[in-house]
Parts: C-alpha cells; sequence; structure tokens
C-alpha cells in the first residue's frame, strides 16, 4: 500500500466570487497501510456539483463548510483495492464521499464518507452520481415530496440539461405533467425536448423567457423547480398559478456573487396566489434513496428514461473542470474521470 502516491486537491483559501487557481493546493503523500475495520477505496469517478461552491464558503449552512487545508468534498464512485473490514471485500464498486483525490481510506463505517455497494450491471458507473446518485435523489424527493405534481398540471425546470434538471423532467413527464425547461442554447433545449420528452424548452440566451413563459405555459405554472434563482425565478413568479408549488434546488447565478445575493422581487406573488416556496437538502431523504433507485431503474430498463453525462478526464484538470458549471459549458451531469474502471 506504501508504494501508491495519493494526489490530492486542498481548499487554500475561500474564493471570492469566481474560484480561481490560487484558491487549491495540489498535494501528494503516500498511501499508508490499513488497520482493522479500514478499506482503501480508487476513486474512478467524481461527480461535479454546484453546491460545491457554497462548501466552500464560511459560514452556516446545511453541511459545514470545507476546513482550508482539507481535502475538497465531492461525491465519487470507486473501487475497493484493500479491505480489513467485512462490510467490503476487494473488488466492491462503492459510492460516497471520496473527496477529490485518487484514493480514500479510513474506517469502512465512516458517516462522513458514507460509503454503499453500486452494481455495475445494473447501470453503467457514472449513471450512479447521475439519475441514480445524488442528482437524481434530489430532483425525485424535491419534485414529488415538495412538489407533489397532479397529472395534467405544468411543470417549470431550470438548468433542464444538468444533472437534476433532465431527472426533475422526466419524473414530471411519468407522473403525467407537461414539462417545459429552461436551458441555454439551442443543443441542450433540443436535447431535452427530443431525447428527454419534455414537452417544451425556453432557450435563455436566444429569446426572452417571459415571452417563453407565455407561449409554452398559456395555463400558468404550478410547479416551478429552481436551480438558478436570479432574474429567471423572478420572471417565472410572474406567470405561477393559485396554490403553485416553488421548489429552491440552488441559484447558480448567484454563487459567484461578490455582491449581496439577488433575492426574489416578485416574491409578492406568492401571497397574491397563495403560493408556497421550500427548498430542497436531498440528505434529509437519505433513508428513501432505495426506493427512488428501484423506480427510476424500472423506467430506465423499460427505455422510459435517458440520462447524459459530460465526462472530461484527469484529476490534475479538476480546477478548470469545476468552473464548466458555472460557464454553462457542460452538457448533462459534470464528472471527472479520475482513473480506468
Amino acid at each position: 500500500m506504501t508504494a501508491l502516491i495519493n494526489q490530492q486537491y486542498r481548499l487554500a483559501a475561500r474564493p471570492v466570487g469566481t474560484p480561481k487557481h490560487s484558491d487549491w493546493r495540489f498535494t501528494s503523500e503516500e498511501v499508508r497501510e490499513l488497520v482493522d475495520g479500514e478499506i482503501l477505496v480508487q476513486t474512478i469517478y467524481l461527480s461535479l456539483d454546484p453546491a460545491m461552491r457554497g462548501w466552500m464558503n464560511e459560514g452556516k449552512s446545511y453541511i459545514r463548510p470545507v476546513a482550508i487545508d482539507e481535502v475538497m468534498r465531492a461525491g465519487g464512485i470507486g473501487k475497493v483495492i484493500g479491505s480489513k473490514s467485512p462490510k467490503f471485500v476487494v473488488g466492491d464498486y462503492v459510492s460516497g464521499g471520496t473527496g477529490v483525490q485518487n484514493y480514500w481510506i479510513g474506517n469502512a463505517t465512516d458517516k462522513t464518507a458514507a460509503f454503499y455497494k453500486v452494481d455495475p450491471r445494473l447501470a453503467p458507473l457514472p449513471k450512479f452520481l447521475n439519475a441514480l446518485g445524488m442528482p437524481g435523489m434530489t430532483a425525485y424527493f424535491g419534485l414529488l415530496d415538495v412538489g407533489l405534481p397532479k397529472a395534467g398540471e405544468t411543470v417549470v425546470v431550470s438548468g433542464a440539461a444538468g444533472a437534476v434538471g433532465q431527472t426533475v423532467g422526466q419524473v414530471a413527464k411519468q407522473k403525467g405533467c407537461r414539462v417545459v425547461g429552461i436551458a441555454g442554447g439551442k443543443d441542450k433545449c433540443d436535447f431535452v425536448v427530443n431525447e428527454l420528452g419534455f414537452d417544451a424548452c425556453i432557450d435563455y440566451k436566444s429569446g426572452s423567457v417571459r415571452d417563453g413563459l407565455k407561449e409554452h405555459c398559456p395555463n400558468g405554472v404550478d410547479i416551478y423547480f429552481d436551480n438558478v434563482g436570479g432574474d429567471i425565478l423572478d420572471t417565472v413568479l410572474t406567470r405561477i398559478n393559485m396554490k403553485a408549488r416553488i421548489i429552491i434546488c440552488g441559484a447558480i447565478s448567484q454563487y459567484n456573487n461578490t455582491t449581496p445575493v439577488k433575492g426574489p422581487a416578485n416574491y409578492l406573488s406568492l401571497l397574491v396566489n397563495r403560493a408556497r416556496m421550500e427548498g430542497i437538502v436531498v440528505f434529509d431523504y437519505a433513508d428513501r434513496y432505495s426506493d427512488a433507485v428501484a423506480e427510476m431503474g424500472k423506467w430506465m430498463a423499460a427505455g422510459k428514461f435517458q440520462t447524459r453525462e459530460d465526462i472530461v478526464q484527469g484529476l490534475e484538470t479538476f480546477p478548470d473542470t469545476l468552473m464548466m458549471l458555472f460557464e454553462g459549458k457542460n452538457f448533462g451531469k459534470l464528472i471527472l474521470q479520475v482513473s480506468q474502471e
């Protein structure tokens, strides 16, 4: 084991605005020997998510911030290559909090890493970081438990071609809803309509979101699943129906602000329409993940559910690859491949 070298990205400074290379420290260290109860996991794929930007900030949130000089937090898929625990054997594929590094070593029952087995025979491994992983769980429970969709309702989702958005739309279609996406660029809009089965998609880069909502949501909006915040959230609030439900998942348009976060100026629409706005944090549903995986897995097996992953190669590309999220450059769930399967 000591012959293995672990390369890691550690947080060197808390970013001001957009993260830059100097906010990271790239380190190398030898992998130590295992002790009883521990496992050694070789990272294969890392999930890169907008929430990572929030984890880099100091302050109270739903999860503690990443500490200075700590390995950057990230979920991943890996293979157990060493074990002194009865929980996992060498050769098991696991998903959990690997961090941005080549290897994870520690107690097999570590609650922070929270590793669980995944079966590559059921789906390709990257799918377990997409619809069958945290983004999919966020979409599934956010829509169904917070949004409470009913057949025939109109669901709008921003970031429609991203990891959460693509799942939200497809789950809504399975539940009999009309689904309208908001995405940036013709290719992304074509993808969510032609491949994912959305009823329509508004390209915010080439036209007015307000006009698109008028055209594609003539009967108003019953559920809005918000991944972006900012002006788009404000615009959707002008089109909501009585008793509408707004699910706050993220606000990627605001994450790199150096000024205060822009809140919704049109929030009084919630009052007028007796509507509800509620946040979703996926960790609240951990004991029910298997239910979501089972249902979406059936849809996948039946060819009724599609996913798209955008896979970038190489741990060393992490700082630049992460920025793809905030520049709108990723097309599908952004994943960093660290090693071969």
